[in-house]
């Protein structure tokens, strides 16, 4: 919890910018390096102003606040992520206005293979909605355990959390206050299963008062910890195109679902695609084609490949003795029979046969080990 109370003050430290406090911890590593050399920074960082380093002295009020907010966090199970901490979110750590500390409650891998965000307008139309359905369910086939992040707003936000859910999908909510409070309070029941299977996410600490420029922070954040932000439905201005902006300033792909045109809030969505500021994506298949991505199915195919590949000359019960054990390795005589139903006597001169090709090998008590 060291570094977390370091990482927190130097969140609040007066005179400290969000883009310098990460220029300091890519210097130094840690908040709790950058700490205990407060008074010596300018030898460190030659080019550090004045300011900085006047700044730097001044730690006694933002220690308290920071000790006050890890004892809230460690009575409420939430989870303070510093900058330098692993479970911090890397595909956000790349982005040059990345929190300095981040405050998480949830079950989530935030750092999991595939990372989508998807964004939208608060009026969601029965069209959106079909099409944030479709897509979880579709994505749940093709690539499952994808991690689907929003801001559990209304319209697209709450229904791309809900549909996540209801397909098995882990979802993670990205909140514009500290997680004391929940806005909007009619979304607790879904932020309260997110937190069996996702998550929420914030910067802001609690006791933060709710602003309205605070939404607009937090859309850097659903852009950069994802590897990809999709537009469902927008109006010609919005939410979900400051975070598609902001997602192509990091570098990250970007798609939007195209609507039919003069409706309202399909507006956004049409006039980015014709821009080139989106790629056009009609279902989740399209979009894992942008992506690179390969849909479960494929994975099985190149796995069963590779399989064929090692053990080429293999019979087909011999296939099933190594299929076994590839499930569990070291499995008796005996139990690979029953798992099998190859009678003991058949069974033997086959772990013999495997054994020669240099597939198993025999260890005491009749135990077979797969090589490969």
């Amino acid at each position: 919890m060291k570094e977390a109370l370091y990482a927190i003050a130097l969140s609040r430290l007066s005179g400290v910018s969000m883009p310098t406090a990460i220029r300091l911890l890519q210097e130094l590593g840690t908040a709790t390096a950058i700490y205990e050399n407060r008074n010596s920074i300018a030898d460190i960082i030659g080019d550090s102003s004045p300011r900085l380093q006047e700044a730097l002295l001044h730690w006694e009020e933002p220690l308290r606040r920071a000790e006050d907010e890890l004892l809230y966090d460690q009575a409420n199970g939430v989870i303070p992520l510093p900058w330098s901490d692993d479970h911090y979110p890397q595909r956000l750590k790349e982005c040059p206005d990345a929190p300095v500390v981040l405050y998480y409650k949830g079950s989530a891998d935030l750092n999991a293979l595939r990372v989508v965000s998807i964004v939208g307008t608060r009026h969601c139309t029965a069209y959106g909605q079909d099409l944030v359905r479709r897509f979880c369910q579709d994505l749940r086939s093709l690539c499952p355990e994808t991690l689907i992040v929003s801001g559990l707003a209304y319209g697209v936000d709450i229904n791309a959390h809900r549909e996540a859910l209801a397909n098995g999908l882990p979802t993670v909510g990205v909140l514009a206050h500290g997680l004391d409070d929940l806005y909007p309070p009619r979304h607790q029941q879904t932020a309260d299963e997110m937190t069996k299977n996702g998550g929420l996410l914030t910067e802001f600490m609690s006791m933060t008062v709710i602003d309205k420029g605070n939404f607009v922070r937090r859309n850097r954040i659903v852009a950069g910890m994802a590897d990809a932000t999709i537009l469902v439905e927008s109006g010609a201005k919005g939410g979900g195109l400051i975070t598609c902006g902001i997602a192509r300033d990091y570098n990250r792909e970007v798609c939007a679902f195209p609507g039919h045109v003069g409706a309202p809030y399909s507006e956004g969505c049409n006039n980015l695609i014709r821009d080139n500021g989106a790629s056009l994506i009609t279902s989740a298949s399209d979009f894992i084609r942008i992506m690179g991505w390969q849909p479960l199915s494929t994975q099985q195919e190149q796995r069963q490949h590779i399989e064929r590949q090692l053990f080429p000359e293999l019979t087909d019960e011999e296939q099933a003795v190594v299929k076994l054990l590839q499930q569990t390795n070291d499995l008796q005589v005996n139990i690979i029979a029953v798992k099998s139903g190859i009678a003991i006597g058949r069974l033997t001169a086959l772990l013999f046969g495997l054994e020669m090709k240099g597939v198993v090998k025999p260890y005491s008590g009749g135990t077979y080990h797969l090589l490969t």
